[in-house]
């Protein structure tokens, strides 16, 4: 099913003509998406393979850790492409990364770049470092698959049910079920819908389907959390940590969850929740409600993100991480 555009003009209308000039003279494309990664970064890049898999071009989809992909993606269109990280091919003519603001990013995997006769940054980040040989960077675009979708339109390519499916994970995530990003993810998402996929089928399994053994470590995590009221300029900051010893067996989709209920702390702006990692270093999610770039805040402590959803990592303790999360708020 052919779908109209979103608009005659693209700001990023330049760039695409770039990228699909280099796809299209492409024999072999590898695309790698993020460490840890969400339904943004798989479904961006799912769907771009899909697209150049009918094309006849040799495409192969791969990030680096964890070994699997999240359960609840596994249903996606398109896995077949997914390749182990030590299957990536060391050389290619094309490498595409999809919703990676630094190769850092890419984990073990960035060290395939440099085999790239070409390489693409395709993402939405504000903090991305734009280490492609073309970036197409958009940081007003709701998510990367929306950024995406854009590309598909200036490059001719008919979105059906299967491509469909993919963006719309990445849209409905990125958008926190549309609460955020403006008129334009509703937009798209009409589009999407229309193809005929199941959109309540997918944001139930990606944002509302957790086993049982979520709601212990729930209960544990968000009875340990703290309110600090006077920081962020007296907006507030609420934090959590979950320590290895909550994890138990769960999957990735249950710890990045919490951080999207700490965030509902009326008292506080800022939320943020230090996840500890089998190495003994922290992941730090950053959410802010309207008035405060944790992009900025994220960046100022070594990672980077968007201007209400951001992260860095940290090896110092969580007491150390903590206070200097509150100097860096201000």
């Amino acid at each position: 099913m052919t779908i109209t555009a979103l608009s005659d003009v693209d700001p990023c209308a330049a760039k695409f003509a770039q990228v699909a000039e280099v796809l299209e003279a492409a024999h072999s494309v590898t695309i790698l998406c993020h460490v840890q990664p969400d339904a943004d970064t798989i479904g961006s890049g799912l769907a771009l393979g899909l697209v150049l898999e009918r094309r006849g071009v040799s495409v192969q989809v791969a990030f680096s850790r964890p070994s699997a992909l999240p359960e609840s993606m596994r249903d996606f269109p398109g896995v077949h492409l997914l390749v182990a990280p030590i299957d990536v091919r060391e050389n290619v003519d094309v490498l595409v990364t999809v919703d990676v603001g630094s190769e850092g990013r890419l984990g073990e995997l960035a060290s395939r770049l440099t085999g790239a006769r070409r390489t693409i940054v395709l993402d939405h980040h504000r903090s991305n470092s734009e280490f492609g040989t073309i970036n197409v960077v958009d940081e007003t675009a709701a998510s990367t698959t929306a950024l995406i979708a854009r590309f598909f339109d200036a490059w001719g390519v008919a979105i059906d049910r299967d491509i469909a499916h993919c963006l719309y994970a990445g849209l409905v995530t990125d958008t926190g079920s549309f609460r955020w990003g403006g008129p334009l993810p509703h937009v798209l998402a009409a589009r999407l819908l229309a193809t005929g996929i199941d959109g309540d089928a997918i944001a139930r399994k990606l944002l509302d389907t957790h086993p049982f053994g979520w709601l212990p470590m729930l209960g544990s995590v968000l009875g340990s959390a703290v309110l600090i009221p006077d920081a962020a300029a007296g907006r507030g900051l609420v934090y959590a940590v979950i320590r290895r010893s909550d994890i138990g067996d769960l999957r990735s989709e249950e710890i990045e969850s919490v951080v999207d209920i700490v965030r509902t702390t009326s008292e506080a702006e800022v939320a943020a929740v230090l996840k500890e990692s089998v190495s003994g270093s922290w992941s730090i999610s950053l959410r802010a409600k309207s008035a405060i770039d944790v992009s900025a805040v994220a960046e100022s402590l070594g990672g980077g993100g968007h201007r209400l959803s951001a992260g860095y990592t940290s090896t110092t303790s969580s007491d150390e991480i903590v206070a200097a999360l509150v100097a860096a708020l201000g």
